[in-house]
């Protein structure tokens, strides 16, 4: 089992980014996948996941209404369309997976995710 995040970069504020999270040695779908970020000195938090099987979606209070998750089962890939960046959305973003059917009081502990890739780093700055 392996994920790969890519798409990181320096981004002015008001910009856009889009972080791919691409799955190997196993089914993407059958899993739920969440993204989770870190900023220096502070505790990873989790931003925004999307079930398994028919799926729901979840975002940080933070997030809702600029960030979009969306799964490509075809590419085996999910997706995290950022938009209306801001400089606080600086941070290395992982994607990470977990076999649980997570739901609303669950899907932003990392505790319930087993397995993660390497992180990209995000860069909000004029």
């Amino acid at each position: 089992v392996q994920l790969q995040a890519s798409g990181g970069g320096l981004v002015q504020p008001g910009g856009s980014l889009r972080l791919s999270c691409a799955a190997s040695g196993f089914t993407l779908d059958s899993y739920s996948i969440g993204w989770f970020r870190q900023a220096p000195g502070k505790e990873r938090e989790g931003v925004s996941c999307i079930t398994r099987g028919v799926p729901r979606r979840y975002y940080a209070d933070s997030v809702k209404g600029r960030f979009t998750i969306s799964r490509d089962n075809s590419k085996n890939t999910v997706y995290l369309h950022m938009n209306s960046l801001k400089p606080e959305d600086t941070a290395v973003y992982y994607c990470a997976s977990s076999p649980n059917s997570l739901i609303a009081s669950s899907w932003s502990n990392p505790a319930y995710y087993n397995s993660w890739g390497q992180g990209t780093q995000v860069t909000v700055s004029s």
